[in-house]
């Protein structure tokens, strides 16, 4: 498996924002708890997409 390295900044409208370098991965979310578990949902939403397009 490849390592995503995300970028987590503050929002300006407030919460958090989250985004894969290198990667289409985008989440914000109000606490740092919460965006951890949206990272990795986007993650896992993100691996399963490109595998149904590489027909596995």
């Amino acid at each position: 498996m490849t390592e995503i390295i995300f970028l987590v900044e503050d929002d300006p409208e407030g919460g958090y924002t989250a985004r894969a370098l290198g990667e289409s991965i985008f989440t914000q979310a109000d606490t740092l708890k919460d965006l951890k578990e949206y990272v990795r949902d986007a993650v896992r939403y993100y691996q399963a997409v490109l595998a149904q397009l590489q027909g596995n």
